[in-house]
């Protein structure tokens, strides 16, 4: 990035916010975009959206992810038709799947936070990263969803028919992590 003398800085400010706020928004619709890619399950929808809360986070570090995926959560509360199969509303946080739709926040945080200290940078070790994010996921929906559908059946209904897609969204995003990682590098020297 071009190093400009102290006054200068200042007047970018404004730049730096304005381009943080387009870049979250634009990790929000990301993750929107992957959760319209839905298999019907009931209670909780097999969707694209973790691939895009993995490579959000992973793209965006710490803070950048964690809002990208705030603001996501926010969006669909309002209406939009963000979450699985162009659902929207408040019931669909406070229903089976909120768990991982609040969970969503904290693992792109997490991601984030192993990003920026180098896990990105090898492959293995980003999908490492992205294996304990998916983790943060389910420590949030496994036990939420078990309020609606009871301890015995949270592994069959919560855990099991997500697990191939899991592994196959993280190779996904870890492949596709270092394109979106140099956009999102030059978009910001600009």
């Amino acid at each position: 990035m071009t190093t400009y003398p102290a006054f200068a800085q200042v007047l970018w400010k404004p730049l730096t916010l304005r381009r943080d706020v387009a870049v979250v928004l634009l990790g929000s619709w990301l993750v929107a975009l992957a959760a319209q890619v839905t298999i019907p399950l009931q209670p909780v929808p097999i969707t694209g959206q973790t691939f895009g809360v993995l490579l959000v986070g992973a793209a965006l570090g710490f803070r950048r992810g964690a809002l990208a995926l705030a603001a996501y959560l926010v969006q669909g509360a309002l209406g939009l038709p963000f979450f699985a199969g162009g659902a929207g509303g408040l019931a669909r946080l406070i229903g089976p799947t909120g768990g991982y739709l609040i969970g969503f926040v904290f693992a792109a945080a997490l991601v984030g936070a192993l990003a920026e200290r180098g896990w990105d940078r090898r492959f293995l070790s980003t999908l490492a990263a992205m294996a304990l994010g998916n983790l943060v996921i389910y420590a949030f929906g496994l036990p939420w969803l078990a309020q609606f559908v009871g301890w015995e059946k949270v592994a069959a209904l919560g855990l099991l028919p997500f697990l191939p897609g899991d592994a196959l969204k993280m190779l996904l995003a870890a492949v596709t992590l270092p394109a979106l990682w140099a956009w999102v590098g030059r978009r910001a020297d600009r």
